[in-house]
């Protein structure tokens, strides 16, 4: 009756979910303060006052047109506003007609991976990886392909090498990564684009690069995520407000091409076309407004950083091996056991983790500093609790 693709899915379904529903199970059960629910990157930080100041206008000035439809690539004023944002970040100018509005980062990866996978075609990406990336790849019938990384979760071009043949279309990052929180170094992004120019020579067409960016402003410890347009011109900027605004639920973001990418105007009116029939049709109208007033602003990175601390210090005091986060809203250590066995373990002491192999890499958990300072700081005797029984099992 129903896709048999579909049902696949479900019982593939996100570990993140799957934690998230255990973890209303137990608040349920033992009160919402007793329960330690680190599974969602949910940003809990109060958004800017930009936000509340600019919703405040809108109401106070309230005009129906403010939900109308707008051009499909997204209001003007918005776009040329998105353009110099991702003009100041890539280092490279450009221009309004070189963005599409989208709904958050998720609808811009699958309108993406519809204007330009042909069934069969590969899309490798650097594991451990968003476990969403590889519905969305099969969405639009690409061959998702996730490439093990270094021990420190930086690169392996010896391995991104073997895995791109002339079936490839597109290489997917994410820096700040979710779940690791690496962030991939100017020499890296260089010699990657040296790998992909020479590939894009053997297999005769332009391999492209596409850079999923959330997290781009929620780094710590004065870090810079260095621009992919500076190095490689066949290459595309997926990017949510999601996270840096604290608009998760309003689902908005932005596409952005590389001003020298191979076929420009041919790319952009099928990424305005897939908008549209993919059912996402433009990012909401309201949402749209307050990213053009907002776009330069950003939560209380710093509050984020601590909590970064807190939990680190807590893991090491457990005793637990892990690449400190250089940004993003997740810490993703090793498991002394098996991360499906460690993650029963810490639910018995009302602590909710999600498991490594969700994200593509086994014996590891992630843990989200989408929580506040003092309920790390309570869980600390309990996770430190299950560590020991986990070492002892």
């Amino acid at each position: 009756m129903l896709s048999e693709k579909v049902l696949s899915y479900m019982e593939r379904s996100s570990w993140i979910r799957k934690m998230f529903e255990e973890g209303r199970k137990l608040k349920e059960l033992y009160g919402e303060e007793k329960v330690f629910d680190l599974t969602l990157g949910n940003p809990d930080l109060p958004a800017p006052s930009c936000v509340r100041n600019a919703l405040k206008t809108f109401a106070e000035d309230y005009k129906p047109e403010l939900h109308r439809y707008m051009p499909n690539a997204g209001f003007s004023f918005t776009r040329e506003k998105m353009a110099e944002k991702i003009s100041k970040e890539q280092g490279i100018t450009v221009s309004p007609e070189e963005i599409v509005m989208t709904c958050g980062a998720a609808g811009g990866l699958n309108v993406v991976f519809k204007s330009i996978l042909n069934p069969g075609e590969k899309v490798v990406f650097p594991s451990p990886f968003f476990v969403e990336y590889v519905f969305y790849v099969e969405n639009h019938g690409g061959i998702p392909c996730p490439v093990p990384t270094k021990h420190d979760f930086s690169l392996d071009f010896e391995a991104l090498e073997k895995a791109i043949d002339n079936k490839t279309k597109a290489i997917l990052i994410n820096s700040p990564n979710n779940p690791t929180g690496q962030i991939y170094t100017e020499e890296e992004l260089e010699t990657l684009a040296g790998l992909l120019t020479e590939k894009s020579r053997e297999i005769g067409r332009p391999v492209f690069l596409i850079s999923d960016e959330p997290y781009r402003n929620l780094v710590f410890d004065n870090y810079r995520v260095p621009s992919i347009f500076k190095y490689y011109p066949n290459s595309i900027v997926v990017y949510s407000f999601s996270k840096e605004l604290s608009l998760a639920g309003e689902r908005i973001g932005f596409i952005a091409v590389h001003p020298e990418i191979a076929e420009k105007k041919l790319l952009l009116a099928a990424l305005i076309m897939c908008n549209r029939i993919l059912g996402f049709v433009n990012g909401p109208a309201l949402a749209q407004r307050l990213v053009e007033r907002c776009a330069f602003e950003k939560v209380e990175v710093e509050i984020y950083q601590k909590r970064r601390d807190v939990l680190c210090n807590i893991l090491e005091e457990a005793g637990l091996e892990f690449v400190k986060p250089k940004g993003g809203f997740f810490v993703f250590p090793k498991t002394p056991i098996d991360d499906l066995e460690f993650c029963k373990i810490l639910k018995d002491e009302l602590i909710l983790a999600v498991p490594g192999r969700g994200f593509g890499l086994k014996n590891h958990i992630r843990l989200s500093l989408c929580v506040p300072e003092k309920v790390l700081l309570k869980m600390r005797s309990a996770f430190i609790k299950a560590c020991k029984k986990a070492k002892n099992v």
